[in-house]
């Protein structure tokens, strides 16, 4: 169980992890053209903070916000 607070906070992390990792691995996709390395540790790590962030969608499927009282 959940507050309503934590829950909105997550749901806040989530979408900050998937855009900003979508964001790091398309800027990747377009500097491997000019700096191999650098390109490809931002399609990298892009790729996998927008991972993470999916991964956390699934975990906040399964929780439930607490009964108000």
């Amino acid at each position: 169980m959940a507050t309503r607070r934590s829950l909105e906070r997550l749901q806040t992390l989530i979408w900050v992890l998937i855009y900003g990792g979508l964001l790091g691995a398309v800027l990747g996709v377009f500097t491997r053209r000019y700096d191999e390395a650098l390109g490809s540790w931002l399609l990298g790590t892009g790729t996998a903070v927008a991972l993470v962030g999916a991964g956390l969608v699934v975990v906040r499927a399964r929780l439930r916000e607490e009964d108000g009282a």
